[in-house]
């Protein structure tokens, strides 16, 4: 597949190295061998993913196979989403905010649109053990994020990307400005059920973190992307009743946490994965995942806050399965980001 030119005035980005892995069980022979077709919204949205990021061709392949194998995949069901604010409409808002592409982060991190996860009270950036997407996938500015993706594949997606699904605590160290060591009591979840394990964990967790927001510390109406609306009849999440009515990303600068990561409050739900035990800490090394965690709020939550959505607070087992598991959860208002080590 050939990649489409990079639009004039943008930076070139360095290619990356291609990680090896395997992708959601496709082995890469079968990949090559057998011909795959896609959407034209996702063959669009293949393009300018490929563009923008400077995907390998080998990169491309294994993310065309996850997008071809899970239509939905995308911005929201075309015939009733219903954005409220246009690309354009976002551009200028992050012109005239003097928003851009940093090249220290990009240095550090090794790929555009990521910033160092760390601890600045201990730390530099140089410092930081991993990067996290600075926008919600697919990390463009002002594109609408990425939604009705399983958590399996996110998981794939993020692996395509030379990247990783992120941990819960990475994913609240960005939010609240400070990436502290994992908490995770993976005690309480020996010998017990995911479900037992989760809510014994989290009610540990939640009653001893801060309530704090990515932009201060009380919820704010009209700082984040939480002031669009529901469809009409959206039914709790049906595809052909319910809207992905989000925003361009990153079009409410003052939505940036301290370590510079926008829209973790709004927009999009974020998959995450929820260790519970060592061996399953994705910013350890581990390949094997633990359970589903969402992070974050959505697009309505200035008229119907749904439930908690401060920084380090961990949700209940809604929908839960393995992370891995094929049949994991996706919805309207439900996306991702992306980790890496450096």
């Amino acid at each position: 597949m050939k990649l489409p030119t990079r639009p004039a005035g943008r930076a070139t980005w360095p290619r990356r190295v291609v990680r090896g892995a395997l992708l959601c069980g496709i082995a890469w022979a079968a990949i090559s061998a057998a011909p795959v077709s896609l959407t034209p919204a996702s063959a669009t949205l293949v393009a300018r993913i490929a563009a923008v990021h400077h995907l390998s061709d080998p990169q491309v392949a294994r993310l065309t196979a996850i997008l071809a194998a899970s239509p939905q995949i995308g911005t929201g069901n075309p015939l009733i989403t219903r954005h409220p604010m246009t690309p354009d409409e976002c551009r200028a808002r992050e012109a005239a905010a003097g928003m851009g592409a940093d090249p220290v982060a990009e240095r550090i991190c090794g790929h555009p649109y990521m910033r160092p996860l760390y601890d600045p009270a201990t730390q530099t950036p140089e410092q930081s053990p991993a990067c996290i997407d600075e926008f919600e996938f697919p990390d463009i500015p002002c594109d609408y994020p990425v939604v009705w993706t399983r958590a399996s594949e996110a998981a794939g997606i993020c692996e395509a990307m030379g990247k990783r699904l992120c941990d819960a605590h990475e994913w609240e160290g960005a939010c609240e400005g400070v990436l502290e060591p994992p908490d995770y009591r993976f005690d309480l979840a020996a010998g017990v059920s995911d479900l037992t394990g989760v809510e014994r964990m989290r009610a540990v967790h939640n009653a001893s973190t801060p309530h704090l927001w990515s932009y201060g510390p009380a919820y704010r109406e009209r700082v984040c992307a939480t002031g669009s609306t529901k469809s009409a009849g959206c039914n709790g999440g049906s595809w052909a009743e319910c809207g992905s009515n989000t925003y361009p990303a990153g079009s409410f600068p003052d939505c940036r946490s301290p370590l510079g990561v926008y829209d973790l409050n709004g927009n999009a739900a974020e998959h995450m994965n929820l260790p519970l035990s060592e061996r399953e800490m994705a910013s350890r090394g581990s390949t094997g995942l633990g359970v589903t965690e969402m992070k974050g709020s959505w697009f309505i939550f200035d008229t119907y806050r749904a439930h908690e959505d401060w920084c380090r607070w961990r949700a209940p087992y809604w929908h839960g399965t393995r992370v891995e598991d094929p049949d994991s959860h996706r919805n309207y208002h439900l996306g991702f980001r992306c980790c890496v080590e450096r």
